[in-house]
């Protein structure tokens, strides 16, 4: 891996072909839930991303500035809410890394790339979802010393 850079407009086909990677992964974990083929966001809703300081994407490149990974990112803030404290959040919407180069600690470096940047930013915390059947996805969340902040459960009809 070369660099973690904010994503350009260049970067967005790969990033697509990522999005429907990580797609694959979940459709196989719940396909009642996630269809076989598609993209999370479209061409349209990436492009507008970009130019949204609140959503910033970071993209792992390889020295031919190829993108090889990305972590979405998303900012919350609770204020004035009725019962929770006035924090600040970085929530991580999506990672994914080229199924070509796992296992080579990229994931591990854009989040931490994204927790030193939640930091910069005067986050409380880094959070993100994880779905139960992505077993991979929660053994390695786990690995890098995050915790359960909450459970959601289903009855499915």
């Amino acid at each position: 891996m070369k660099e973690i850079r904010l994503a350009q407009e260049k970067d967005i086909p790969k990033i697509e072909n990522l999005l429907e990677q990580i797609l694959l992964i979940h459709h196989e974990g719940r396909p009642d839930i996630f269809k076989a083929t598609g993209k999370k966001y479209t061409t349209k809703e990436l492009t507008k991303m970009l130019n949204d300081s609140s959503k910033p994407i970071f993209v792992a490149t390889d020295e031919n500035d190829n993108v090889i990974g990305y972590i979405f990112c998303i900012f919350k803030q609770q204020i004035n809410h009725n019962v929770l404290t006035d924090i600040k959040t970085l929530f991580i919407d999506d990672l994914c890394v080229d199924e070509s180069t796992r296992g080579q600690n990229i994931g591990k470096k854009l989040y931490d790339f994204a927790l030193d940047f939640a930091k910069k930013e005067g986050c409380y915390n880094l959070t993100l979802d994880a779905w139960a059947k992505n077993t991979g996805a929660v053994r390695f969340y786990e690995r890098l010393g995050m915790k359960v902040q909450k459970y959601v459960f289903e009855e499915i009809l």
